[in-house]
This record gives structure tokens, C-alpha cells and sequence, in this order.
């Protein structure tokens, strides 16, 4: 799981916040509730989990439950590994 946390970090870091620290990005910090994250960037990154990971994620499971952490984000890909909702 540490290895997917740090592909989504990595992926964050250089799409959404270039030239910030990786040391600023926390596991639990926010993302959607932050504004990290808007729309946009949520589609670009399902877009790159689905590449990355071989997974496919659902209109539904985009939402903050799922989006708003590293965390919650590692989750969801692990479950859908799984074979699981």
C-alpha cells in the first residue's frame, strides 16, 4: 500500500502542487475540502489510477469519501484491486 500512497503523492506533487514539499503532503491531508482538488483535477486523477493501477472507479466513488485524503484514495485502489466496491 506504501508504494501506491507514493505513486498518488508523486502524482499530486507534480500535477497539482509543483514546487511544494513532499514533506507537506501528509497521508491525511485534505484534498477536495482543501481545494487541492476541484473537479478537473479529480478526473485527471482517476485517469492516472485507472492507467497506474488497472482499476476502473465509477462517477460515484469520486466523491470526498473516497478523494479527500491520500489515505482514503490508497483505499479505494486497494479495494478495486480486490475486487471489491
Amino acid at each position: 500500500m506504501n508504494d501506491v500512497k507514493q505513486a498518488i503523492r508523486t502524482h499530486i506533487l507534480n500535477e497539482f502542487l509543483p514546487g511544494e514539499s513532499e514533506a507537506n503532503l501528509r497521508d491525511d491531508t485534505p484534498l477536495r475540502t482543501s481545494g487541492i482538488l476541484d473537479s478537473m483535477s479529480t478526473l485527471n486523477l482517476v485517469t492516472f489510477l485507472e492507467q497506474s493501477f488497472g482499476i476502473t472507479i465509477d462517477a460515484h466513488e469520486t466523491g470526498v469519501d473516497n478523494f479527500d485524503r491520500v489515505d482514503t484514495i490508497a483505499a479505494l485502489v486497494a479495494r478495486k484491486q480486490a475486487g471489491e466496491a
